[in-house]
């Protein structure tokens, strides 16, 4: 077996076994979830229902601004951290609701934030069992996480065929440092926030969130996620020819 890759400086994962407090927030992340589909709130956080209550919402952010903007950073806070469904459609509301540029800024906060958490919980909750089965076939990816993290997450984060919620939990169980995760997440989702929420600014017109993910804007967004790699692969060219 070969040596373990060394966990990052800023890396918080705790030692030992599974604590009362673990299981605790096992529970109530159980809880939550299972909350959320027995109560059926995903209608809520549905296409058809933003269209239906967007002149009640409009209204009420208009006139209290300052509590819709953190009751949605809330929102949208739980919504990521439990990885629930609806973050395209909270996406759309902000951009609705605030703005495409104030609606992305406000919507970086709170993925960016959830996002944070989820990753927080796969690292706190799973890491441990994770690496012991799967530990040596996990040995490259950690070590490509560990040297080029950032360019490597930024990538993921800017090509939305990635699924949100499993770049989350993915994340988690690999050795890229938290500052890297908060940093790369924050930065890589602002392109695909501003094209839902420029999007929400045209509500009305939209009747399927798929219209807004086009052929043209997929390939723009993987376009993107390429650039994020040419460090990495220009360091490995050079590397390779100083071999």
């Amino acid at each position: 077996m070969g040596s373990p890759v060394p966990l990052p400086t800023d890396d918080i994962r705790p030692s030992g076994g599974w604590s009362a407090g673990r299981w605790i927030l096992l529970v109530v992340l159980g809880a939550g979830v299972g909350l959320f589909f027995f109560f059926g709130l995903a209608q809520y956080l549905s296409l058809e229902s933003l269209k239906t209550h967007r002149d009640e919402f409009l209204a009420y952010t208009l006139r209290h601004y300052g509590v819709a903007v953190g009751f949605f950073i809330a929102i949208y806070i739980l919504q990521t951290a439990f990885s629930l469904p609806g973050g395209a459609i909270l996406t759309l509301a902000a951009g609705f609701l605030f703005g495409a540029v104030s609606g992305t800024v406000i919507v970086n906060v709170g993925a960016t934030a959830g996002a944070t958490l989820a990753f927080l919980v796969a690292r706190y909750l799973l890491r441990d069992w994770i690496e012991s089965r799967f530990g040596e076939r996990l040995a490259s990816l950690q070590a490509g996480f560990s040297s080029n993290a950032f360019h490597y997450l930024l990538t993921l984060r800017l090509i939305p065929l990635f699924p949100f919620f499993l770049v989350n939990l993915v994340s988690g169980v690999t050795r890229i440092g938290l500052g890297s995760y908060i940093a790369a997440t924050a930065i890589g989702i602002i392109p695909g926030s501003f094209v839902y929420a420029y999007a929400g600014r045209q509500l009305g017109t939209i009747n399927s969130v798929a219209e807004i993910a086009s052929p043209s804007v997929l390939l723009a967004f993987t376009l993107l996620g390429a650039l994020a790699l040419i460090p990495v692969i220009y360091r490995k060219y050079i590397s390779g020819k100083n071999r």
